[in-house]
């Protein structure tokens, strides 16, 4: 994995969720302060091949990967700080990865879903 492969960070969510609505301005918000990084927010409900066998029964829940590793995979508080704090460590290389399976190919699912959506 190199330093140098871009940073996903992604939120799994869903359009009925009040929580995630109340998210959304603050996740966007970290955009700006991380420019090298795309940010990503995806309603699993309308995009649910991204999942794969993926469940996500919680939300707001977090993707951060590094090119196609994943580095944190979860359900968050929606803190702005919690995930500013995940998307520095992330950055600083200080996120250890997960191995969790179904996760695989996730990243670059996400991806090509943003640029389908340009």
């Amino acid at each position: 994995m190199s330093a140098t492969e871009p940073l996903l960070v992604a939120c799994l969510c869903a359009a009925w969720c009040g929580t995630c609505r109340d998210y959304e301005p603050l996740f966007d918000s970290l955009r700006a302060e991380h420019p090298g990084a795309q940010f990503a927010w995806v309603d699993i409900e309308d995009n649910d091949e991204v999942l794969g066998p993926i469940d996500v029964e919680n939300f707001p829940t977090l993707l951060i990967a590094r090119g196609d590793r994943p580095l944190f995979f979860g359900t968050v508080l929606p803190h702005l700080q919690t995930l500013s704090r995940l998307v520095q460590s992330a950055t600083e290389g200080n996120l250890p990865g997960v191995r969790e399976m179904g996760l695989e190919g996730m990243p670059a699912r996400i991806r090509a879903l943003q640029v389908d959506s340009a």
